[in-house]
């Protein structure tokens, strides 16, 4: 049996987990991650903090037999990242990047070395989880929306603000509106704010929705109707709720899922060790 380790660099977090080769990458259930977890690119940046995660992951499991990796959040974060494990040094850090080839998908993006290593990975796991025409949505710091076809194309997406950073931007770039505080609900959709917290909050909500809203219809358009909804990344619960109080979308298979980019970066490890 081996081990595999992989590291998602995001804009905000570093994750991790490591799998077992006995393990199936289309497993859903949630003690597929034994060996997981997160820190704050912010505490990532602290030597001590470094150490310690470098400490209690070489404790909690064996040594990997490889190791692969993706980062959005630049240069430094990789040096940091790979200066890890100094007792393991005889392992190879292998990178994903956004052209790096993965048998059964490649992406029409025109310059694929420009596409989010994030984004390509999240792909690779939605592809290591179905094959019909599905949206790949990745709602973190930005929301990133993808069409991965059935026949294994990326047809290209669009990147724009998370809910945070929008309702960031209006606190930062308007005189009077404050940074708004997400209202506890029952699961209903905001509607039309009656009070300007909600109407920020509503409003964001909205953009994001309709984003959603207009990918579908486009790729219907396209002839290549969506079969399914995979939403990843830490407001993937809250446009869950949002995305079923639409009739357009409702209906489609939609699932909330954890660690889309970790899963397509042990799929494509796989393929290259």
């Amino acid at each position: 049996m081996s081990l595999y380790l992989v590291f998602d660099l995001g804009n905000t977090r570093l994750k991790w987990a490591a799998v077992e080769s006995t393990q199936n990458i289309a497993d859903r259930n949630k003690k597929l991650w034994a060996y997981s977890g997160s820190i704050s690119n912010k505490s990532f940046q602290s030597a001590e903090l470094r150490a310690e995660l470098s400490d209690y992951i070489a404790k909690t499991m064996p040594k990997p037999d490889a190791i692969g990796f993706c980062c959005v959040a630049g240069d430094a974060a990789i040096d940091h990242l790979r200066s890890l494990f100094p007792q393991w040094q005889d392992l190879e850090w292998q990178r994903l990047s956004g052209n790096s080839p993965y048998k059964g998908i490649r992406t029409l993006y025109q310059d694929p070395s420009k596409l989010g290593a994030d984004r390509w990975a999240a792909l690779i796991g939605a592809r290591a989880l179905s094959n019909t025409n599905t949206l790949v949505i990745n709602t973190g710091t930005a929301t990133t929306i993808d069409l991965l076809g059935g026949n294994g194309l990326h047809y290209g997406g669009w990147i724009l603000p998370g809910l945070k950073l929008m309702q960031e931007s209006l606190e930062n770039n308007t005189a009077q509106l404050p940074l708004a505080i997400r209202p506890i609900t029952t699961g209903a959709s905001v509607g039309f704010g009656t009070n300007t917290n909600d109407a920020i909050t509503g409003g964001c909500d909205a953009a994001q929705i309709g984003a959603i809203l207009r990918a579908v219809f486009l790729a219907k358009e396209m002839n290549h109707p969506v079969e399914r909804i995979w939403l990843d990344g830490g407001n993937a619960k809250i446009l869950a709720n949002e995305i079923k109080q639409f009739p357009e979308l409702a209906t489609l298979p939609l699932e909330p899922i954890d660690g889309l980019v970790l899963r397509g970066l042990w799929a494509w490890l796989l393929q290259n060790i």
